[in-house]
């Protein structure tokens, strides 16, 4: 009566609580048997990923009595892999094995599909060795997984080997060869598979499309998206990437609007699009028009302002997310953007305030995070601490170099910046113009001419066309140095327009010098990029004053008092920003 009763419950949807009833009754009245059914019923009801629900299913097969219930364990390791806990379901996999017991297809096809989405290669040969040992080598589920696996990983020769050796094939088989070759770059190869399959879906085309959209091609994408039998949001949204990615916002917007039904994929897709083409009013005008604001929304809206400059409307809506109506718990992603946006402000209190905020949540401080803090501090002059997170990096890529060297570059800290740059060479990480804006500043802080202009000649030989800043760097390097007249011709050899902060570099060198003929033609440039700003007025004046020319620097202290405008204290020559 109790087992029939029991197995009845266990027919039906069950909340978690209802499942621990369940078990105990199992458990007290030794119906072990019934477990196995428990176990799927728990997984099957559960509509999302849960840690208790999987710890508790666990322990119910580490301590099953049913030493050969091969099903439960399947049930759990598939249920992992579904919903991408993929290392939890691996481990499961590998103490299945352990305890000597022999998996089934749905097991073995779930940890290939682990290892492919982890890119473990010596996990997934080794299950393709116990699948010739078990005996399922011509089960279509097993055989598409391992096409997958290797597909995945890069490996089309083996891909196509289990490929070719099918002896059925779905059109999960055909897709996975298909994703294999377009993930390669063989986009020639890829057009023969799709061309062969007997009966694509619409994960097929997508495919096809997403690969020509990828690969820039988009006539083609286009051409194939006008022909799918079938469109979902996915094909919309791989228009619309392809199109923001090649620079075509105004085309993204048309499909945008053609749309039948958007999900968030392709709400965010164009506000990242026109993020980054500058347009952040049309961004935030999408992101208001959006009916369910989720994480990643945030995030992209978040990093829109970050990434154009408007640190206080990023952090503004980084406030906004938190607040109790709207609960949004950031991650990884919102931290990295709202840690840049106040290193454009360079407020330092944030970084402590982030740190403890990751310690509280248990976010893991990864690279990508720690690389921003070191951005943060540099900028605001803590390099100790910038130094302190740089050293505990597992791996120091280029934009971690490149923060630390502009940091030490901007805090005079020569030496530093120096070792740092050769010990990147050694690392065999080549530079970018960020890199050498904060070398050359820190050889302008410690007035090494010489190596400052070899550095600055090496760009070239790198391949590196220097900008108007680098230029700025120099000019303000020479004119310290006192080397005016080179400083000028160095100004007048640049191969682009001299901005505002160049001809700045050389007015104060002048200044600094008391050169009042050069100091008039700089002057006199500086005026007309910025007729607006009356420091370099007063710097002119102040020229006039130390040879004794009183009745000019009295006719420019005058003028500058009739124009009424504020006197900028001093002239900024070089603006980096390190991407995070």
């Amino acid at each position: 009566m109790l087992v029939s009763k029991l197995t009845t419950l266990l027919s039906n949807k069950l909340a978690f609580n209802q499942a621990q009833q369940i078990h105990a009754h199992i458990l007290i009245n030794n119906l072990h048997h019934l477990e196995p059914l428990l176990v799927r019923q728990i997984l099957v009801s559960a509509c999302n990923y849960s840690r208790t629900i999987s710890q508790y299913v666990q322990q119910i097969l580490h301590h099953s009595r049913n030493p050969d219930d091969t099903f439960s364990w399947a049930c759990t390791i598939r249920f992992l892999s579904q919903h991408a806990q993929f290392k939890e379901a691996l481990a499961l996999y590998v103490r299945m094995h352990s305890l000597g017991l022999c998996p089934s297809t749905f097991a073995v096809s779930s940890a290939l599909k682990a290892c492919a989405r982890i890119v473990y290669r010596i996990g997934g040969v080794s299950i393709h060795a116990q699948v010739f040992k078990y005996g399922f080598c011509s089960g279509v589920y097993v055989e598409t997984a391992l096409v997958d696996l290797y597909s995945k990983l890069g490996d089309m020769v083996n891909a196509r080997k289990v490929f070719d050796e099918m002896g059925e094939r779905n059109v999960v088989s055909w897709n996975s060869i298909l994703s294999g070759y377009l993930k390669s770059g063989d986009l020639v190869v890829a057009k023969r598979v799709f061309d062969e399959i007997p009966r694509k879906d619409v994960i097929s085309w997508n495919s096809m499309v997403s690969g020509y959209a990828s690969a820039g091609d988009m006539e083609m994408a286009c051409c194939l998206f006008q022909q799918m039998p079938e469109r979902n949001s996915a094909s919309w949204n791989a228009m619309i990437g392809g199109y923001v990615d090649s620079g075509r916002i105004e085309l993204a917007r048309s499909y945008f609007d053609a749309m039948p039904q958007r999900n968030n994929v392709s709400w965010i897709t164009m506000i990242s699009g026109y993020s980054k083409c500058g347009d952040v009013e049309s961004a935030h005008k999408l992101f208001d028009q959006m009916d369910y604001k989720d994480l990643l929304s945030f995030n992209a809206i978040i990093a829109c302002y970050a990434q154009n400059s408007r640190p206080k409307e990023a952090l503004h809506l980084f406030n906004k997310m938190l607040e109790s109506y709207v609960n949004i718990e950031p991650d990884k992603m919102t931290l990295a953007s709202v840690i840049s946006a106040c290193s454009q402000l360079g407020d330092l209190r944030f970084g402590s305030w982030i740190e403890s905020y990751m310690n509280e949540l248990k976010i893991e401080m990864d690279d990508h995070l720690a690389t921003a803090l070191i951005d943060l501090y540099v900028k605001c002059g803590s390099i100790d601490k910038a130094y302190e997170l740089f050293r505990c990096l597992k791996r120091k890529d280029l934009v971690a170099y490149t923060a630390m060297i502009l940091g030490c570059g901007i805090n005079g800290r020569a030496v530093d910046a120096i070792k740092l740059f050769e010990e990147m060479l050694d690392a065999q990480i080549c530079p970018n113009l960020v890199t050498f804006t904060g070398l050359l500043t820190a050889y302008n802080h410690a007035g090494l001419v010489e190596e400052g202009y070899q550095c600055f000649n090496s760009m070239k030989e790198r391949g590196f066309m220097p900008s108007a800043d680098h230029y700025g760097i120099m000019v303000d390097l020479l004119g310290r140095a006192g080397r005016l007249e080179e400083a000028h011709e160095l100004i007048k050899s640049m191969p682009m327009q001299p901005h505002a902060g160049v001809w700045g570099a050389l007015l104060l060198a002048c200044n600094l010098h008391n050169n009042v003929e050069l100091g008039e033609i700089a002057a006199h440039h500086c005026f007309e990029v910025e007729p607006d700003t009356t420091g370099y007025c007063s710097l002119l004046a102040n020229i006039y004053a130390s040879v004794e020319r009183w009745d000019d620097a009295k006719r420019l202290r005058k003028a500058t008092k009739e124009m009424g405008l504020s006197k900028i204290p001093g002239c900024s020559w070089m603006e980096s920003s390190i991407p995070t």
